[in-house]
């Protein structure tokens, strides 16, 4: 069994006047919003229980899934609204709200081995290179020994440093929940109130604790700003065949 965790309490700042009304999640990427985009993707992977974590405009996020307000969402970051669910026995696969992605990747995900598995892709570059300038403006440093993460986060003017980029998507254990929750509250509350996931994960490898990745290759979008949400549009126009269009 496993259950889906969907980080959606913040209000997406950079989203600008498309989040003055709705939450990020709300936001429309061909011709459904993202968070139902993610809905059919989980149902599609095998995942029946599904638990939104809302806050900003709480109201308006509905639908046949749990919810969890995160009353704290203006103060706090992702990990503190991650740990806003109680903890279970199951598996947690864990979604930041602002990304859609390919059924396969939840599939492949289920069924890796590890307590704490992050997804990454390895076309990273091709989608940055749509998104921004410079993706190295963006981009952040990511080193694993084969399908094991030794360090993700940083920042860096060498694309070597980049293997892959990390798609805000993850499993964890019960084992694993645990072992992150531990780390958490080894932390001050000012802290913990700022802790976003990759500086989890990092704090993590710090303290010799096992991540797993599984490699991707495209099939995802993160749309953190709306003109990420117009190139989208665009591209998926222009190549019929884009290797990220998560539809496939």
């Amino acid at each position: 069994m496993s259950r889906a965790i969907i980080l959606a309490a913040g209000r997406g700042s950079r989203m600008k006047e498309h989040t003055k009304e709705k939450p990020k999640c709300l936001n429309v990427l061909a011709k459904d919003t993202l968070l139902n985009w993610q809905l059919k993707s989980l149902n599609k992977g095998g995942i029946d229980k599904v638990i939104v974590v809302n806050g900003y405009k709480a109201d308006l996020i509905t639908g046949d899934f749990d919810t969890v307000t995160n009353e704290r969402w203006s103060e706090t970051n992702m990990v503190a609204s991650l740990f806003c669910v109680h903890s279970d026995k199951e598996d947690s696969i864990i979604s930041y709200s602002d990304i859609v992605y390919n059924s396969k990747h939840i599939e492949n995900l289920k069924n890796a081995e590890g307590d704490i598995i992050i997804t990454a892709d390895l076309k990273w570059k091709e989608l940055w290179e749509l998104r921004f300038e410079n993706p190295l403006d963006d981009a952040e440093t990511f080193k694993s020994n084969g399908n094991i993460l030794k360090h993700i986060g940083g920042k860096t003017n060498d694309i070597l440093e980049i293997e892959a980029q990390y798609m805000g998507l993850l499993k964890l254990t019960g084992n694993g929940w645990n072992k992150m929750k531990e780390v958490y509250h080894s932390f001050s509350n000012e802290v913990k109130d700022k802790l976003d996931m990759t500086t989890m994960i990092n704090e993590l490898l710090d303290r010799n604790i096992e991540v797993t990745i599984v490699f991707v290759e495209g099939g995802w979008c993160e749309s953190d700003s709306y003109s990420d949400i117009e190139v989208y549009e665009k591209q998926m126009k222009l190549n019929k065949n884009w290797i990220h269009d998560w539809r496939k």
